[in-house]
């Protein structure tokens, strides 16, 4: 029996952009998030997610591919795949060839999709109390984790890099300390 997300393979084979718009708004930015925590740009997100769901329909149009775990998990691991192949392909300077290990996600299928879950829940706490932080923190804080170096941001920001460095310090200490104390930290554990 296909999994509820399957209406989303059936919208990339039938270009249903309705859903194929939320698709990209519900799943794109836990890939964007996956890339640029690995080395990657927001630039290398966004193609990776494409080839990844043009990996996908091309699977769901040749093969008559059924999804039967929820897409969040399946879309994660096949970009996650992707990623790396790409950081190996640009660490040895070669070409890999495409492997169909990159749909393998085995029997771990829902707790792959817990822990999407759960990465998700700690994302949203994360950014309801970096909402708390006052507005420079805020400003610091999102620019040093959209993958500018830090003298990036210190230029920015206009202020030095030792100033921008111990700032960001203090920043990241109060955010984790009003994480701490929410009700929700414990549930999803830390």
């Amino acid at each position: 029996m296909p999994h509820p997300d399957q209406k989303y393979i059936d919208a990339l084979v039938n270009n249903d952009f309705t859903l194929l718009e939320e698709l990209y708004q519900k799943f794109s930015g836990k890939i964007k998030w996956m890339v640029l925590q690995n080395n990657g740009s927001s630039s290398d997100a966004a193609d990776i997610f494409q080839e990844a769901l043009m990996s996908i329909f091309h699977k769901a149009k040749t093969q008559n591919f059924t999804l039967s775990c929820p897409l969040d998990a399946f879309l994660y691991v096949v970009c996650k795949n992707k990623w790396l192949k790409e950081l190996n392909k640009r660490k040895a300077g070669g070409v890999t060839n495409s492997d169909p290990e990159e749909y393998h996600i085995g029997e771990n299928c829902f707790l792959l999709a817990e822990e999407c879950q759960l990465k998700q829940e700690r994302m949203e706490l994360l950014h309801e109390k970096l909402s708390e932080l006052g507005e420079s923190c805020q400003q610091l804080l999102r620019l040093s984790w959209s993958g500018k170096s830090m003298d990036e941001v210190a230029q920015i920001l206009k202020v030095t890099y030792g100033y921008a460095r111990k700032k960001k310090s203090e920043c990241m200490s109060k955010l984790m300390q009003l994480v701490k104390q929410s009700p929700k930290f414990d549930f999803l554990k830390w």
